[in-house]
């Protein structure tokens, strides 16, 4: 499927550096907006599944480039935007995707990401049942 969103879409939300192409990004936050926004009983529209898609992507590209909350010029000081956390929260491009996505797919993702996927050990018979074999185990 191609992707929803542009390069201007998401440079419409965020700063991005001349240099750096979206693409990862973007191609990024489609395969995850696809996979828990659109398999749906209720369908988003296409231009809700663009919105997500532009804020999703965002929240990849502060993965790179941490966003800037306090600047000064004397005394030359920068302070960066992070939160020590996991999935979508880290941002606030992440956190406005989760909210945008009201059907819960990407705060369900985010919640398993943060859990860790838990299987439980199980066992599987792979013979055949004495009536399948047609004979008695009995000696």
């Amino acid at each position: 499927m191609a992707v929803r969103t542009t390069d201007e879409l998401v440079e419409g939300i965020i700063d991005v550096e001349s240099a750096i192409v979206l693409t990862p990004f973007i191609a990024a936050a489609n395969a995850l907006v696809t996979q828990c926004c659109t398999n749906l009983t209720i369908d988003y529209t296409a231009a809700h599944l663009i919105i997500i898609e532009t804020w999703l992507a965002a929240h990849f590209y502060t993965v790179r480039e941490m966003r800037s909350f306090e600047e000064r010029a004397g005394t030359v000081s920068e302070r960066k935007q992070s939160k020590v956390d996991l999935g979508f929260a880290t941002s606030h491009y992440g956190q406005m995707a989760m909210t945008l996505d009201f059907y819960g797919g990407l705060s369900a993702l985010n919640e398993m990401m943060k859990k860790g996927r838990k299987r439980s050990p199980g066992v599987t018979w792979l013979g055949k049942t004495e009536d399948e074999m047609g004979t008695t185990l009995d000696t």
